[in-house]
């Protein structure tokens, strides 16, 4: 399989290996439906989010080689690409509502930078904290260090003294939990 465009058109060492088949592939398999989860529910329209994912994913490839793996994973850089096109999005969709096609919001994110808002990521961080705290600490630990901080199974394993898969099995059973609280715990 050969590559999208060649890994040396501009991506370095480090890049996100959005570039290569098999790295969007990679990317694809792992993190394309927490990315249309999130766009369906920050956008509430299944139609608009699958636009907003694809957006999210052609500004990744386009931007492969300023992917910086010491400020994250590819999945947290990914994130945050998605964030900027659902604000960007969102801030079209509420200057212009009802008319407000695909093509014309495309147009609109590229003539502006969206700026983060702060609140949101305050309350969510709230809401995770407030979903965290209902948690047994060992398994709160595991979740905060596997998930939040994106540490492999086997470090948190080695800092905490405990085989990898108890760790495992922690951070199912807290996921597991989380899933049957309600959203506004």
């Amino acid at each position: 399989m050969g590559s999208l465009h060649p890994v040396s058109a501009g991506c370095t060492v480090h890049c996100a290996r959005l570039c290569t088949d098999a790295g969007l592939a990679a990317v694809l398999a792992a993190d394309r439906g927490l990315l249309h989860w999130r766009a369906v529910s920050r956008l509430g329209d299944p139609g608009l989010a699958e636009h907003a994912v694809q957006e999210t994913l052609l500004r990744a490839w386009r931007a492969c080689a300023s992917y910086d793996p010491a400020r994250g994973s590819v999945r947290t850089w990914l994130l945050t690409i998605e964030r900027n096109v659902l604000i960007d999005t969102a801030r079209f969709r509420a200057a212009r509502p009802g008319d407000a096609s695909w093509d014309e919001l495309g147009e609109q994110a590229e003539n502006r930078c969206a700026r983060p808002d702060f609140t949101e990521a305050l309350t969510d961080g709230l809401l995770v904290a407030d979903l965290l705290a209902q948690l047994p600490p060992p398994q709160r630990d595991a979740v905060v260090q596997v998930i939040l901080c994106d540490r492999a199974y086997q470090d948190v394993a080695a800092d905490l003294g405990v085989p990898v898969g108890t760790v495992k099995t922690r951070v199912h059973y807290a996921l597991r939990s989380l899933r049957r609280l309600p959203i506004s715990a």
